[in-house]
């Protein structure tokens, strides 16, 4: 720590930034890890200290930390036109192309496509839009939203109250829209003794049409879901689920939108994550990888119905009072189409399907060690859930220790993961090799070693 808070830069970053997602008070004593440059699937601190960087950044650049390509295009993007606008009748290349090719790779109903600068714009624009088409509609009351506990959607006022996580709404004062969370379809935690996973799936798809009911269809606009829920602790839906969710939103009118910010663009080893599991939303929204998060860039796609009901609302207003001053930024759109070539050429998608199956072998193999519960999910992201008794899945006293200790212990043995509670989560760029995956599992075992000795000596 005193060699950290002596350099300038970690003396100015405790002095000077709020950190997201951090123990402010824990980040002025400790100081950060200052990342200098990245190389493949590596970063590399300002000592020069190496690191696999598990977690693709925050779950999201699919190509690697130098892709050459994406800094020439944004370099002659800059060069040629580094920002403009897409409001009143205004638009350029960069974004007229990536819209394009959005639409080619979804799922064919999803044909039309609005930009934001992140997945939580995306899912504030998503509540926005939903309403805005309700009240064309002559619907009123059909403003509810259902959810998952568990589930993350984003931070801004309406993504952070569909969010089912308690840290983002303690103190925020969320929820603050109308919106129920349902419970996490998560077999491993939630499922009654002896309960099946074809079971477990029916008693949430009865539980979330008994709630529709109970409030009444004609009030609940649209359900949303992560394909498989990632920021909550990586966590695949059992099978069947999905299937039975998607007939409850036609049964009962309701929108379906998959929230891809994390699952899209390969991650699964399928292009989509409700095309991994079977299933077709009216809405998707997308993020991370669109770009590998080389520049800021979401986006919110939809079929022409709820198009056509928001495009004729327009007509009657005059407007859609709705935009961001980047939504579809030029050098951003530049990116990300270059970026999803990228994907395409190298085949990154089936290379999360080929080298995650190594990946979630190698670490299934986890799941003999002591401190491990649980080792989930599915081509290149996994989740692996610490206990502190495996025969009855007891979880730790101090929930968290054990998972912060893991991941200070990765950070020392140069593998940078993220700890959810004590569940340790994993998912590197997509460009990762069956090599690289023997070695970040084998820095994961020592890691997960170091921290059952921690655990013993206390």
């Amino acid at each position: 720590m005193a060699t950290q808070l002596s350099n300038s830069l970690a003396h100015l970053d405790v002095t000077t930034t709020l950190h997201p997602y951090t123990d402010a008070r824990a980040h002025e004593r400790q100081g950060p890890v200052i990342v200098d440059r990245g190389k493949g699937i590596y970063i590399y601190d300002d000592a020069g200290k190496e690191y696999i960087e598990g977690l693709a950044g925050l779950w999201s650049v699919a190509v690697g930390f130098d892709e050459p390509r994406l800094v020439k295009v944004a370099a002659e993007q800059m060069a040629k036109l580094p920002y403009y606008h897409t409001f009143s009748h205004k638009a350029h290349e960069p974004s007229i192309r990536l819209a394009e090719k959005i639409v080619e790779m979804t799922p064919a109903p999803l044909t039309r496509v609005f930009f934001t600068n992140s997945g939580s714009e995306a899912n504030d624009s998503v509540v926005k839009m939903v309403w805005f088409m309700n009240n064309a509609l002559g619907r009123p009351k059909k403003k509810k939203f259902l959810a998952r506990n568990k589930a993350y959607h984003g931070i801004t006022v309406a993504a952070g109250s569909l969010t089912g996580l308690p840290n983002n709404h303690t103190d925020f004062d969320l929820p603050a829209i109308p919106v129920r969370h349902l419970t996490c379809p998560h077999h491993y935690r939630f499922a009654g003794p002896g309960e099946t996973e074809a079971d477990f799936a029916a008693r949430l798809i009865a539980e979330a049409e008994s709630v529709i009911l109970e409030e009444g269809p004609d009030t609940i606009a649209a359900f949303i879901g992560e394909p498989l829920m990632a920021a909550g602790g990586v966590m695949p839906p059992p099978t069947g689920y999905w299937q039975g969710i998607e007939a409850l939103c036609r049964k009962y009118d309701i929108l379906l939108i998959a929230d891809e910010v994390i699952c899209g663009f390969g991650r699964l080893g399928t292009t989509f994550g409700c095309q991994h599991y079977g299933f077709t939303p009216d809405i998707m929204v997308v993020s991370k990888q669109i770009t590998s998060s080389y520049m800021p860039l979401a986006a919110v796609v939809f079929t022409e119905a709820v198009y056509n009901a928001i495009a004729d609302n327009t007509a009657r207003i005059g407007t859609f009072g709705h935009g961001f001053t980047a939504s579809g930024h030029p050098v951003a759109t530049a990116v990300g189409l270059e970026n999803l070539k990228i994907i395409e050429e190298r085949d990154l998608v089936g290379n999360a399907a080929r080298v995650g199956r190594v990946f979630q072998a190698r670490l299934a193999e986890l799941a003999g060690h002591p401190l491990v519960g649980d080792v989930r999910g599915a081509g290149l992201i996994a989740g692996v859930e610490l206990v502190a008794d495996k025969k009855t899945r007891r979880s730790f006293a101090a929930a968290g220790k054990a998972g912060a200790r893991a991941f200070a212990a990765a950070q020392q043995h140069g593998l940078v993961v993220r700890a959810i509670g004590d569940v340790v989560a994993l998912c590197p760029p997509l460009i990762i090799t069956e090599e690289q995956v023997e070695d970040l599992v084998t820095r994961l075992r020592s890691a997960l070693d170091d921290t059952a000795r921690q655990a013993n000596e206390n």
